[in-house]
Protein backbone atom coordinates (compact mmCIF):
# COMPACT_ATOMS: atom_id res chain seq x y z
CA UNK A 1 0.00 0.00 0.00
CA UNK A 2 1.35 3.55 -0.91
CA UNK A 3 2.27 5.83 1.63
CA UNK A 4 -1.25 8.21 0.35
CA UNK A 5 -3.39 5.69 0.73
CA UNK A 6 -1.98 4.58 4.30
CA UNK A 7 -3.01 7.97 5.17
CA UNK A 8 -6.34 7.92 3.86
CA UNK A 9 -6.95 4.81 5.62
CA UNK A 10 -5.70 5.98 8.79
CA UNK A 11 -7.95 9.66 8.41
CA UNK A 12 -11.33 7.62 10.13
CA UNK A 13 -10.39 6.47 13.19
CA UNK A 14 -8.45 9.69 13.52
CA UNK A 15 -11.96 11.80 12.88
CA UNK A 16 -13.78 8.75 14.81
CA UNK A 17 -11.60 9.59 18.05
CA UNK A 18 -12.43 13.44 17.50
CA UNK A 19 -15.81 13.24 17.31
CA UNK A 20 -16.48 10.96 20.09
CA UNK A 21 -13.94 13.65 22.43
CA UNK A 22 -15.99 16.50 20.86
CA UNK A 23 -19.05 14.43 22.01
CA UNK A 24 -17.93 13.47 25.59
CA UNK A 25 -16.86 17.07 26.07
CA UNK A 26 -20.61 18.13 25.23
CA UNK A 27 -22.45 15.31 26.62
CA UNK A 28 -23.01 16.88 30.69
CA UNK A 29 -24.74 20.03 28.22
CA UNK A 30 -26.65 17.66 26.64
CA UNK A 31 -27.35 15.46 29.62
CA UNK A 32 -28.77 18.66 31.62
CA UNK A 33 -30.40 19.96 28.42
CA UNK A 34 -32.34 16.96 27.81
CA UNK A 35 -33.09 16.34 31.62
CA UNK A 36 -34.60 20.13 31.59
CA UNK A 37 -36.92 19.62 28.55
CA UNK A 38 -38.31 16.09 30.10
CA UNK A 39 -38.90 18.35 33.17
CA UNK A 40 -40.67 21.09 31.08
CA UNK A 41 -42.00 18.63 29.02
CA UNK A 42 -43.82 17.12 32.41
CA UNK A 43 -44.58 20.24 34.09
CA UNK A 44 -46.29 21.47 31.19
CA UNK A 45 -48.72 18.20 30.28
CA UNK A 46 -48.97 17.16 34.18
CA UNK A 47 -49.02 20.99 35.94
CA UNK A 48 -47.05 19.68 38.90
CA UNK A 49 -44.48 21.91 39.77
CA UNK A 50 -41.86 18.72 40.27
CA UNK A 51 -39.97 20.47 43.06
CA UNK A 52 -38.03 17.63 44.08
CA UNK A 53 -36.82 17.48 40.19
CA UNK A 54 -35.82 20.85 39.95
CA UNK A 55 -33.83 20.62 43.19
CA UNK A 56 -32.07 17.60 41.84
CA UNK A 57 -31.38 18.76 38.59
CA UNK A 58 -29.36 22.60 40.08
CA UNK A 59 -27.49 19.83 41.90
CA UNK A 60 -26.37 18.36 38.62
CA UNK A 61 -26.31 21.31 36.97
CA UNK A 62 -23.55 22.60 39.78
CA UNK A 63 -21.45 19.40 39.21
CA UNK A 64 -21.28 20.35 36.21
CA UNK A 65 -20.04 24.04 36.36
CA UNK A 66 -17.73 22.62 39.15
CA UNK A 67 -16.31 19.99 36.82
CA UNK A 68 -16.67 22.62 33.73
CA UNK A 69 -14.72 24.67 35.98
CA UNK A 70 -12.14 22.46 36.96
CA UNK A 71 -10.98 21.87 33.51
CA UNK A 72 -10.63 26.12 33.07
CA UNK A 73 -9.04 26.65 36.42
CA UNK A 74 -5.60 25.76 36.93
CA UNK A 75 -3.40 26.39 39.56
CA UNK A 76 -4.52 24.32 43.27
CA UNK A 77 -5.62 27.99 44.46
CA UNK A 78 -7.60 29.15 42.02
CA UNK A 79 -9.44 25.52 41.51
CA UNK A 80 -10.14 25.86 45.14
CA UNK A 81 -11.74 29.19 45.30
CA UNK A 82 -13.68 28.06 41.90
CA UNK A 83 -14.78 24.84 43.86
CA UNK A 84 -16.18 27.06 46.99
CA UNK A 85 -17.44 29.85 44.73
CA UNK A 86 -19.33 27.31 42.48
CA UNK A 87 -20.98 25.51 45.90
CA UNK A 88 -21.87 28.72 47.69
CA UNK A 89 -23.76 29.68 44.50
CA UNK A 90 -25.72 26.67 43.61
CA UNK A 91 -26.18 26.63 47.65
CA UNK A 92 -27.65 30.25 47.69
CA UNK A 93 -30.45 28.90 44.34
CA UNK A 94 -31.28 25.98 46.22
CA UNK A 95 -32.27 28.32 49.70
CA UNK A 96 -34.22 30.40 46.71
CA UNK A 97 -35.79 27.50 45.37
CA UNK A 98 -37.13 26.33 48.71
CA UNK A 99 -38.41 29.75 49.88
CA UNK A 100 -40.59 29.57 46.95
CA UNK A 101 -41.98 26.20 47.42
CA UNK A 102 -42.71 27.72 51.46
CA UNK A 103 -46.26 26.77 52.28
CA UNK A 104 -46.82 30.48 52.71
CA UNK A 105 -45.07 31.56 49.36
CA UNK A 106 -46.83 28.45 47.40
CA UNK A 107 -49.93 29.16 48.19
CA UNK A 108 -49.89 32.90 46.02
CA UNK A 109 -48.31 30.76 42.90
CA UNK A 110 -50.25 27.86 41.16
CA UNK A 111 -48.83 24.66 40.89
CA UNK A 112 -47.99 25.45 37.10
CA UNK A 113 -46.28 29.03 38.39
CA UNK A 114 -44.43 27.10 41.39
CA UNK A 115 -42.59 24.93 38.48
CA UNK A 116 -42.00 27.54 36.54
CA UNK A 117 -40.38 29.98 39.20
CA UNK A 118 -38.10 27.32 40.25
CA UNK A 119 -37.11 26.36 36.37
CA UNK A 120 -36.64 30.26 36.15
CA UNK A 121 -34.13 30.25 38.88
CA UNK A 122 -32.29 27.38 37.36
CA UNK A 123 -32.34 29.07 34.41
CA UNK A 124 -30.39 32.07 36.24
CA UNK A 125 -28.33 30.26 38.24
CA UNK A 126 -26.75 28.48 35.54
CA UNK A 127 -26.44 31.68 33.20
CA UNK A 128 -24.89 33.13 36.30
CA UNK A 129 -22.86 30.32 36.87
CA UNK A 130 -21.75 30.42 33.01
CA UNK A 131 -20.66 33.69 32.97
CA UNK A 132 -17.92 32.46 35.58
CA UNK A 133 -17.33 29.17 34.13
CA UNK A 134 -17.75 28.54 30.42
CA UNK A 135 -19.89 30.25 27.64
CA UNK A 136 -21.64 26.32 26.90
CA UNK A 137 -22.93 26.78 30.25
CA UNK A 138 -24.67 30.80 29.50
CA UNK A 139 -25.87 29.12 25.93
CA UNK A 140 -27.41 26.00 28.51
CA UNK A 141 -28.92 28.91 31.01
CA UNK A 142 -30.58 30.81 28.27
CA UNK A 143 -31.86 27.99 26.77
CA UNK A 144 -33.32 27.28 30.03
CA UNK A 145 -35.08 30.83 30.09
CA UNK A 146 -36.65 30.61 27.22
CA UNK A 147 -38.12 26.88 28.01
CA UNK A 148 -40.39 29.86 30.54
CA UNK A 149 -42.55 31.14 27.82
CA UNK A 150 -42.27 28.06 25.80
CA UNK A 151 -44.40 26.27 28.79
CA UNK A 152 -46.51 29.35 28.90
CA UNK A 153 -46.92 29.52 25.63
CA UNK A 154 -47.69 25.92 25.01
CA UNK A 155 -50.01 25.97 27.84
CA UNK A 156 -52.16 28.87 26.25
CA UNK A 157 -51.96 27.22 22.60
CA UNK A 158 -52.02 23.35 23.50
CA UNK A 159 -56.04 22.97 22.18
CA UNK A 160 -55.41 24.92 18.92
CA UNK A 161 -52.06 23.06 18.06
CA UNK A 162 -54.08 19.76 18.98
CA UNK A 163 -56.25 21.04 16.85
CA UNK A 164 -53.99 22.21 14.31
CA UNK A 165 -52.68 18.55 14.29
CA UNK A 166 -55.72 16.92 14.28
CA UNK A 167 -57.17 18.98 10.91
CA UNK A 168 -53.60 18.53 9.28
CA UNK A 169 -54.20 14.84 9.82
CA UNK A 170 -57.56 14.77 8.46
CA UNK A 171 -56.70 16.38 5.72
CA UNK A 172 -53.73 13.70 4.56
CA UNK A 173 -56.01 10.94 5.21
CA UNK A 174 -58.24 12.77 2.52
CA UNK A 175 -55.42 12.96 0.11
CA UNK A 176 -54.31 9.76 1.05
CA UNK A 177 -57.56 8.26 0.56
CA UNK A 178 -58.62 9.70 -2.75
CA UNK A 179 -55.55 8.88 -4.17
CA UNK A 180 -55.77 5.37 -2.82
CA UNK A 181 -59.46 5.31 -4.80
CA UNK A 182 -57.89 6.67 -7.46
CA UNK A 183 -55.43 4.52 -8.16
CA UNK A 184 -57.86 1.62 -7.30
CA UNK A 185 -60.17 2.46 -9.99
CA UNK A 186 -57.09 2.89 -12.83
CA UNK A 187 -56.31 -0.74 -12.49
CA UNK A 188 -58.53 -3.14 -15.12
CA UNK A 189 -60.88 -5.75 -14.20
CA UNK A 190 -60.43 -9.19 -13.60
CA UNK A 191 -62.18 -10.04 -17.19
CA UNK A 192 -60.79 -7.26 -19.42
CA UNK A 193 -57.56 -8.01 -21.04
CA UNK A 194 -54.61 -6.26 -21.29
CA UNK A 195 -53.84 -4.51 -24.80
Amino acid sequence: MSEPEAANSAEPPLAHSRMARLWLKELPYIIVLVLTILGVAYTSISHQPLIGYWEFLTLAMGAVCIGTGWFHTHGKEARFRMLWTQALHWLAFLVAMNIVVLSDVERLLTAPGTGLALLMLLALGTFVAGVHVSWQICVLGITMALAVPAIAWLTEYALFLVLIVVALAGIGMTFLWRQSDESGSKLPASGESHD
